[in-house]
């Protein structure tokens, strides 16, 4: 019997097929276990999200998953405001990372049509946009900042992770983004983001790879086991 339980929404349109979809349960099961605790993982579809946010208003976590483009894009947005504006503990990976840059490039910085060029490669103000070489299947070296959260966690300042995406933010929109005050905290060897974070939330981080691809059993991913300790 575990003394506590945390209630975790996944937001996104599952594929049980989607191997990242699969890892991000697994990964929430490694890490939940090496902290001692239960979890209940809710996968949430983005379409009811856009009128309906029970599930996020009842979750002590929130993760923003792979598998874009989602079904609906406001959906997914309303959700991550939520946990941005509230205080929850919010991770998003890959396709959600992506997500996260769109809500606070809309919502903080009031690029009121920034866009995923996922969604509409031909808008003007693109925020995310194509990479000029995907990742997909790739595992790379990232650079995080030292004193940030994501290197406290790792405890390290160079990483290795896996992606699976073919769009990231834009590099012309990096350093607005991050003097705006979502921080970049994780760089690929070019200096493009790879990580940001909140300062000063509870534990707000995106990832353009997906972390969830590398947690093992004896070996929970440091990024999910600190999503779920910020919660406790």
């Amino acid at each position: 019997m575990f003394d506590r339980s945390l209630r975790v929404a996944v937001i996104g349109d599952r594929d049980p097929a989607f191997p990242p979809h699969l890892a991000t349960d697994d990964a929430l099961r490694h890490a939940a276990a090496h902290l001692g605790i239960a979890v209940d993982v809710r996968w949430l579809a983005t379409e009811p999200l856009e009128s309906d946010l029970t599930e996020v208003e009842a979750a002590d976590v929130l993760w923003c998953a792979p598998g874009s483009p989602y079904r609906s894009l406001l959906g997914a947005l309303a959700a991550l405001r939520h946990g941005r504006e509230r205080g929850v503990p919010t991770l998003g990976t890959c396709g959600g990372c992506q997500h996260m840059v769109i809500e606070y490039a809309r919502h903080v910085l009031g690029y009121e049509d920034a866009q995923h060029a996922e969604y509409d490669p031909y808008a003007s103000t693109l925020f995310v946009s194509a990479l000029t070489c995907s990742l997909a299947g790739m595992t790379m070296p990232v650079t995080l900042a030292p004193g940030s959260r994501v290197a406290a966690l790792y405890g390290r300042t160079e990483v290795e992770e896996k992606y699976y995406c073919d769009f990231g933010l834009d590099p012309s929109r990096q350093g607005s983004l991050h003097d705006g005050g979502f921080s970049v905290t994780g760089v690929d060897g070019d200096g493009e983001a790879r990580v940001l974070e909140i300062p000063g939330h509870p534990y707000y981080v995106a990832t353009l790879y997906v972390p969830q691809a590398r947690s093992r059993p004896d070996a929970p991913h440091p990024l999910v086991v600190g999503l779920l300790r910020a919660a406790l």
